[in-house]
């Protein structure tokens, strides 16, 4: 029987070892950390060996997990693949850039209310109220800046007014969800903060996080909202690598439910 060649990027080895063990003897995995030179030739997706010197592996199947600087190409190469590949490489694509994958998922969400501005390049921006520029493709509160009056982008940059509240994120893998409390010292806030938690799950934004998640055919997301201190509720990011070590309870679903979703391709 030929083995199957599961490429998994990203992902921390204890995590890897876990899918490993879980799976048969047919299964063949290459683990890198980075991203690793890939080319597609006539449909087929090859990845460089990891011990052989210029040598390529036929791959069956993709599993990608996490954010790089210059990952773009690579997602758009798997799209164009068109194999099995965890989370779905379309919706990655869709939502990779932070500026056009915000633009995309505000069109599918219902808390949508948030008045944004936005400046290409370099240019002044003069706010009469706290707002937060956003800008670059990194998370956990980089490339950010809250200001009142003038300040001026150095690069394409979204405006959007402070909302004071409650910061919080519904993660979904496969049918499993959560809401998690985002916590931070000052005021970005993120899954990475101590405090950060499970919390009760608000209906109306896991339903609005699984219509997203649909939208884009993802199984796996982190969604991540801003409910004010008057209730009101803001669609503030859409995380198409969601991190899924932070907290032992998402790891061990993430980690089943890759295992089963290899099982369940048959490549």
């Amino acid at each position: 029987m030929e083995k199957k060649r599961i490429l998994i990027v990203g992902l921390k080895d204890t995590d890897v070892q876990t899918i490993k063990q879980s799976l048969g003897f047919e299964y063949l995995i290459v683990h890198y950390d980075i991203l690793p030179n890939v080319k597609l030739i006539e449909g087929e997706l090859w990845v460089e060996s990891p011990s052989v010197a210029d040598k390529y592996l036929l791959v069956s199947a993709v599993i990608f997990h996490g954010i790089f600087e210059h990952d773009f190409d690579f997602i758009s190469l798997l799209v164009l693949w068109r194999g099995p590949c965890l989370p779905n490489a379309l919706g990655m694509m869709d939502l990779r850039q932070r500026i056009p994958g915000l633009a995309r998922a505000l069109s599918v969400s219902k808390f949508n209310g948030i008045k944004r501005g936005m400046l290409i390049g370099s240019q002044e921006y003069l706010a009469d109220t706290e707002v937060v520029a956003k800008w670059g493709i990194w998370h956990c509160g980089e490339d950010k800046h809250k200001f009142t009056g003038n300040w001026t982008s150095t690069e394409t940059s979204v405006i959007e007014e402070f909302i004071t509240g409650e910061a919080v994120r519904i993660m979904l893998v496969g049918d499993e969800y959560w809401q998690i409390k985002l916590t931070g010292d000052t005021w970005l806030k993120s899954i990475h903060n101590e405090g950060s938690d499970q919390m009760p799950v608000d209906e109306d934004l896991l339903q609005d996080s699984r219509n997203i998640a649909r939208h884009f055919n993802l199984q796996t997301v982190g969604v991540d909202y801003m409910v004010s201190s008057d209730g009101e509720k803001f669609l503030m990011e859409v995380n198409h690598i969601p991190n899924v070590t932070v907290f032992p309870f998402v790891n061990e679903a993430f980690t089943a439910f890759a295992t089963n979703w290899i099982l369940s391709n048959r490549t």
